[in-house]
């Protein structure tokens, strides 16, 4: 007996389904062998926020580049039973990551990576907070990290830890990246960024480097222009050349261990050697990350013959070669900028 035509129509109805079903999975098949990623040269970054759909995602990664089409990459999550699973985060993706690496990362979170951004001049104990914030450890454990005595006979480094050598950069540490690999990524940058040519230089000035990366520590905390750095440089220079107490109220703070808006009376006397206003040249170590226009100013000073700067209220110094004129400067800038009345 003859199937009814309403039977017939299902069944056709069906067969048309299931052959557009496979030719989509073949579409994805091909296009995951032939590869479903860009050609970039460089890793891409994609960040998917927290609550974000998987279409957004998808959307984000083909705009980055990462796929081709969201719509086949949509199907292939779906053949895959994986288009609802989805982990937040900023994802790095190398250049030719197959469908099935793209889909591992944001689902199962496998290209998680954190950037930090180190500013210049922080401390130690700063980028430690930083650095432990970003990859969930604690700073004591970056702290120690930087004791390294590998790295610190490495970079003939006297001091106990690596203070000044943490180069100041944006950072991208791939999940799970320890304190002591975070610590060599950053001390492999300042040696990259150390040129060969300031060796040379270092020879002229009959100074270290470790004396140049302690003099661009205060010199990178004392300026606030950037044109003022090799002037700012020069008058320690000056005064390391003739013996003459450096007087920074940066290498104070320091030795306070915390930062005060303002140096008092009272600071100058912290027994330290930080203390430069009552030890001569300089101090044992850097006392912040100077960025490479401060090694630079340090390398190279201005040749200026003054040994006294004051600052102004928005941070730009006045330059004087005598005491008695570094004296009227104070006082002019005063006169200029009275204190003003506490308010009731």
């Amino acid at each position: 007996m003859p199937l009814p035509l309403l039977c017939c129509s299902n069944m056709r109805s069906r067969f048309h389904v299931r052959r557009r079903a496979a030719r989509a999975i073949a579409l994805v098949a091909l296009a995951c062998v032939t590869g479903c990623t860009s050609s970039n040269e460089k890793t891409v970054r994609v960040t998917v926020p927290p609550g974000a759909s998987f279409g957004t995602a998808l959307d984000s990664l083909a705009r980055a580049g990462v796929i081709s089409s969201p719509k086949l990459f949509g199907f292939y999550a779906s053949a895959r039973g994986r288009d609802r699973d989805l982990k937040a985060g900023t994802y790095a993706f190398q250049p030719g990551t197959s469908w099935n690496g793209v889909l591992d990362a944001i689902t199962r979170g496998k290209g998680l990576v954190h950037t930090v951004t180190i500013p210049e001049g922080l401390s130690l104990t700063s980028i430690a907070q930083l650095i432990g914030r970003a990859l969930s450890v604690p700073p004591e454990s970056v702290m120690a990290a930087s004791s390294d005595t590998a790295l610190r006979h490495r970079l003939d480094v006297p001091t106990p830890t690596l203070e000044g050598y943490l180069f100041p950069d944006t950072y991208t540490f791939a999940e799970g990246t320890s304190p002591s690999e975070a610590v060599r990524t950053l001390v492999a940058r300042f040696e990259r960024v150390w040129k060969p040519e300031w060796d040379a230089r270092l020879q002229e000035l009959t100074m270290s480097r470790h004396d140049i990366m302690t003099l661009a520590s205060i010199v990178e905390k004392e300026a606030r222009l950037a044109e003022e750095r090799p002037v700012i440089s020069a008058v320690y220079h000056n005064r390391l050349r003739i013996g003459m107490l450096l007087q920074a109220d940066p290498t104070v703070q320091y030795a306070l261990g915390k930062h005060v808006d303002r140096v008092l009376y009272k600071d100058l006397e912290v027994d330290s050697r930080y203390n430069t206003y009552k030890h001569v040249g300089l101090p044992p170590g850097p006392i912040a990350s100077p960025g490479a226009a401060s090694i630079e100013a340090a390398l190279y000073p201005a040749n200026v013959p003054y040994l006294y700067f004051v600052a102004h209220p928005d941070g730009h110094h006045e330059f004087r070669q005598t005491f008695s004129e570094h004296t009227e400067a104070r006082a002019q800038i005063r006169r200029e900028n009275p204190p003003r009345p506490a308010s009731r």
